[in-house]
């Protein structure tokens, strides 16, 4: 929980519990209801931590929640409220109570009591909800309806009570919270003595008097963020967070290069915001991934699907065998063993003239070949002797040959009808689900959409992004010679071309641009003419020559959204929006990313802020850098001020451990920390080291390495 002058800013997260939203979490809109309850309705004493979706799994309601509220490390965030929306009625498939009940060390009947006599005015059947209220750990727990409505009435019901619970069950002293008597409560709440549903009434004016106060996206939450809105800002900005975040190019915040530098601001005059902040006005101005009509072919690996995909024809086709052999007819009694006359052969070829087999007769068939007309099952050919031939003429060659005349069946048991058949659809049946939206295509679904000969699908439109540096020190790093002073050779441009395709997209190469307004300009509008997103290193800093973010607002006229992140290493990452008219003359934006120029803590808000972006674009479905906790083989240093991606080795052990180790020196400038890094350990501020065996996050940057390899 973070401490403001005024009140706690109290940490909740939000589990969706739909089968259908976990497939497709664009159906959801619950979440989106309920953030904007806390944000309305919450007194400004809520910030939306984290939100899950899962679908109406026992299992995987109960795993989340036991994630959430598990007890954390003194100094470190907890969640001290968590929501679940769904599951909470009475069809078969609802049972969030049920996966809740067990978790929970004390019961909040008086929530449950709040909950549902405030629906039970609103509609009768709201009796027909089985909400569960309680504590585990340090942490509150509500369930409420899956409907956004129902949702929303159940939570305002509580809302002005909910800090109250939520700082008794965190720890605070009881004696404290309650001195001056429950009319003190009540009066700080915003209620009244008439319990639930006059709160539920007095949101609507309460939500007006504070709206001003926050003005925080928290509408998206990135999975890979590690450090959950710790709301670090700037305070000589004051506290009006909105106008803090809306930076608009007709009142310019960056230093005007005309003015010479003894006019250039000598702080920062953009505000510091949070990882978490940054990612959410991050997702809410970068635009919806668009569908396109592609051919299906090898080009569409790592393209992700825009619809299901459903097989338009059974695989197999015809009744096939599994192996070489010969196709019989099975008697009633299933008796095979005897021989038989070879009537003909079935290869694994176009036929469309089988002779149809009768009982007593057998034909030669290989793996693959289709069934003759009344042959039911497969004797394999080890199971056979050759016992004569007859001479013959190759269909093919003309060649005289020796072809089978009769075999012998060994088959002592009983042969089954079917056995060593490939049924007609049984590998892929008609009409079923072949590739589900959202599906991220590999080369296995290559080769699926192929054996039905599907001929195109829709796709998400990859997004695409150019990159340039920029810089008068900046120089090709294939110059042939020695540098002069002051000359540093371009490793950022390769480094993150090289990250963008190893992703799956196609990046345009826009090469070094100098230290010249215009220069910057003329490319900048370039790039944005041929791109969805532009990504540039150096020149976001506070040096007369850092011309990234003037140009951005002077110049283009674009919004500066971020200037400034709490963060080690990256803390210049800027993140901006162009406005931009597209070849058919329709406005739309366009973005902007100024990384650091700072080869480390460029690739670190690669990873962190633009990949998430590209995935957005791209429809991939979660964003970002996949996130697992890992035990610290060592002692950690932590930074005594901001938080820390530290570039780390994460190994699995014999015994199973994912265990990180350090790449050594964690200097911003220092390229070589990124070798030989696999993830980026999230580490909190604080005094004192982080010891060996301690659990921390992790985003996976690559593959994990094995102890033994």
């Amino acid at each position: 929980m973070v401490m403001s002058s005024q009140s706690p800013i109290l940490r909740a997260a939000i589990l969706v519990v739909s089968t259908t939203a976990a497939k497709d979490p664009t159906t959801d809109a619950a979440e989106a209801t309920l953030r904007s309850v806390f944000e309305q309705d919450g007194g400004n004493q809520w910030t939306v931590a984290e939100t899950q979706i899962v679908s109406d799994d026992l299992a995987e309601i109960q795993r989340q929640i036991a994630l959430w509220t598990e007890p954390v490390d003194t100094g470190k965030d907890a969640i001290n409220l968590v929501v679940t929306t769904g599951g909470t009625g009475f069809a078969v498939a609802d049972r969030t109570p049920e996966a809740v009940l067990p978790l929970l060390h004390k019961q909040a009947p008086g929530l449950v009591h709040g909950m549902l006599s405030a629906s039970l005015v609103i509609t009768p059947f709201a009796m027909m909800s089985r909400p569960v209220a309680g504590v585990r750990n340090n942490t509150v727990i509500i369930t409420l309806p899956g409907s956004p409505k129902g949702a929303k009435e159940n939570l305002q019901a509580v809302i002005k009570t909910l800090p109250h619970a939520c700082l008794q069950a965190s720890g605070a002293n009881s004696r404290a919270l309650h001195s001056g008597g429950v009319k003190k409560l009540e009066k700080e709440a915003g209620l009244d003595s008439q319990g639930p549903s006059s709160a539920q009434a007095h949101t609507h004016a309460h939500s007006h008097a504070h709206s001003h106060t926050h003005g925080h996206s928290h509408e998206h939450d990135h999975g890979h963020s590690c450090h959950r809105h710790t709301h670090t800002h700037d305070h000589s900005h004051g506290h009006n967070h909105g106008n803090l975040v809306r930076l608009s190019s007709e009142n310019p915040k960056s230093n005007d290069p005309s003015l010479g530098p003894s006019r250039r601001h000598r702080s920062s005059p953009y505000p510091m915001l949070s990882v978490d902040d940054a990612l959410s006005l991050i997702a809410k101005h970068t635009a919806s991934p668009t569908a396109t009509t592609a051919k299906v072919s090898p080009d569409l690996v790592g393209k992700v699907l825009a619809q299901d995909v459903f097989s338009s024809a059974p695989v197999p086709a015809f009744r096939a065998s599994i192996v070489d052999g010969y196709a019989v007819v099975v008697p009633p009694s299933g008796h095979l063993r005897g021989v038989y006359p070879v009537a003909s052969t079935s290869h694994a070829a176009p036929s469309s003239n089988l002779t149809p087999l009768k009982e007593g007769q057998i034909a030669r068939i290989t793996t693959g070949a289709p069934l003759p007309p009344g042959a039911n099952s497969v004797v394999m050919v080890e199971d056979t002797v050759l016992i004569s031939t007859t001479k013959t003429t190759h269909p093919t060659t003309g060649q005289e040959i020796e072809e089978e005349s009769s075999v012998e069946i060994l088959s002592d048991g009983i042969v089954k009808p079917g056995a060593n058949i490939r049924e007609i659809g049984s590998d892929i049946p008609l009409n079923t689900l072949l590739l589900p939206a959202k599906t991220r295509l590999s080369p296995a679904s290559i080769g699926l959409l192929s054996s039905i000969g599907t001929q195109s699908v829709q796709i998400f439109t990859p997004p695409t992004i150019s990159i340039l540096s920029t810089g008068d020190e900046i120089v090709e790093p294939s110059l042939p010679r020695d540098l002069s002073l002051g000359e540093v050779r371009d490793c950022n441009r390769p480094t993150l071309l090289s990250a963008i395709s190893q992703l799956g997209f196609t990046p345009i190469d826009l090469g070094i641009v100098s230290d010249k307004t215009n220069h910057l300009e003329t490319t900048l509008r370039t790039a944005l003419r041929q791109s969805d997103i532009v990504l540039t290193t150096g020149g976001v800093s506070m040096g007369e020559f850092d011309l990234l973010k003037p140009t951005i607002e002077r110049s283009l006229g674009g919004t500066i959204h971020f200037g400034r992140v709490n963060m080690k290493p990256g803390k210049p990452t800027t993140f901006a929006t162009v406005p931009f008219k597209d070849n058919s003359g329709n406005r739309t934006e366009k973005i902007i990313f100024g990384l650091p120029g700072n080869p480390a803590s460029a690739l670190v808000t690669f990873y962190l802020f633009v990949l998430p972006a590209l995935h957005q674009i791209a429809g991939v479905s979660p964003v970002g850098l996949r996130k697992l906790p890992v035990v610290l083989g060592h002692d950690f240093p932590l930074d005594k001020s901001r938080p820390e991606y530290h570039r780390a080795t994460v190994t699995v052990t014999n015994d199973g451990k994912l265990l990180a180790t350090s790449t050594g020196g964690q200097r911003s400038s220092k390229v070589g920390s990124m070798e030989g890094a696999n993830a980026l350990l999230c580490m909190h501020a604080g005094p004192e080291p982080l010891k060996e065996g301690e659990k921390v996050d992790a985003l996976l940057m690559g593959e994990l390495r094995s102890e033994l390899s």
